[in-house]
């Protein structure tokens, strides 16, 4: 039989048993290590800027960043195992312009759309790339250097990185909107590609900074402009392409992404760590050091930003046309 002090006590209990309930089931984010995948291997520009920004993020975000390289099918790995986890916020995607925008022009049968499947957080920088020419062009300028295509009626040629790499679609753009052509000659990588531009065998490329810089201080190649909207602080004295070809901007941008249905929350929360990471002064020297400009657009700017980027892309890729390997 119940007496009336255990009933009181049941009742008083109950609502205790419930918030400790409630407390668990909204366990505080985060409570263990997050993991953010990348879909390059480690050494490179991406991998670089991951790893500086997941050891910012550490303190801010209350556990450990964890950068994982899932490299592969054009980045298409990596999109897929962030795509289908669980959206807890404990899986993450470094995601560039490639997989995000590009691919889908690319890739005939991807098994996920990034569009539908990722939730955009935020984007962490925007990289221009660098019109360089080695001993097979006389140009010191861009204006030269389109004047050298001009005149070559489509018979001059130019490297990449690969078929439909940052720098191979950097360079179609810049072609078509000045109305040239050229011979596209695609490598496993820039290192390569820039071995034949210095030997003289490949006219021009568009590259990122990290693979050229000291090509250009041992004046190996020339400078002749930048793909931005606007010079970069480490290079004022080099133009814009846009200062030639009016609206041109082709860069390489990284951002965070989660997997759908994530909750708001938890991405407010990878947000606010993001961006405080990259108010500190180290990280933004680090990053302007690799050629990228820190940024502080959030998740629905970025997600604009991947749909105009994969617009203009597919027009591009289309006019071109441009394979994968």
């Amino acid at each position: 039989m119940i007496t009336r002090r255990k009933l009181l006590a049941t009742s008083m209990a109950a609502p205790l048993i419930a918030a400790g309930g409630g407390a668990l089931a909204q366990e505080a984010y985060p409570s263990r290590p997050v993991r953010l995948l990348l879909a390059f291997a480690p050494g490179g520009g991406t991998d670089l800027i991951a790893r500086t920004l997941a050891s910012a993020m550490t303190p801010s975000l209350g556990q450990t960043v964890v950068v994982e390289n899932r490299p592969g099918a054009g980045g298409n790995i990596a999109t897929e195992a962030v795509a289908t986890a669980r959206p807890d916020g404990y899986t993450l995607l470094m995601g560039n312009h490639g997989p995000m925008s590009v691919n889908v022009s690319l890739f005939r049968n991807m098994r996920v759309n990034p569009e539908t499947a990722l939730e955009p957080i935020g984007l962490v920088a925007d990289a221009p790339l660098i019109v360089v020419v080695g001993p097979s062009s006389k140009a010191t300028t861009l204006p030269e250097l389109l004047a050298e295509l001009r005149a070559a009626r489509g018979n001059l040629n130019y490297a990449s990185a690969s078929n439909g790499s940052a720098s191979h679609l950097a360079a179609a753009l810049m072609l078509q909107m000045a109305g040239l052509q050229a011979e596209h000659v695609p490598f496993r990588g820039a290192a390569p590609a820039l071995t034949d531009v210095v030997a003289g065998h490949l006219h021009f490329m568009v590259t990122t900074l990290p693979s050229v810089v000291g090509l250009m201080s041992s004046n190996a190649v020339r400078p002749l402009a930048v793909t931005g909207d606007a010079r970069m602080a480490l290079f004022p004295n080099i133009p814009t392409v846009a200062e030639t070809i009016p609206g041109y901007k082709a860069t390489a941008w990284y951002g965070i992404l989660a997997p759908k249905e994530t909750p708001a929350p938890i991405r407010a929360h990878i947000f606010a760590s993001m961006r405080a990471a990259l108010s500190n002064e180290d990280v933004v020297r680090r990053l302007r050091e690799e050629g990228a400009e820190p940024s502080t657009m959030d998740g629905p700017g970025f997600a604009a930003l991947i749909k105009w980027e994969r617009e203009r892309w597919a027009t591009v890729v289309r006019q071109a046309g441009i394979t994968v390997d």
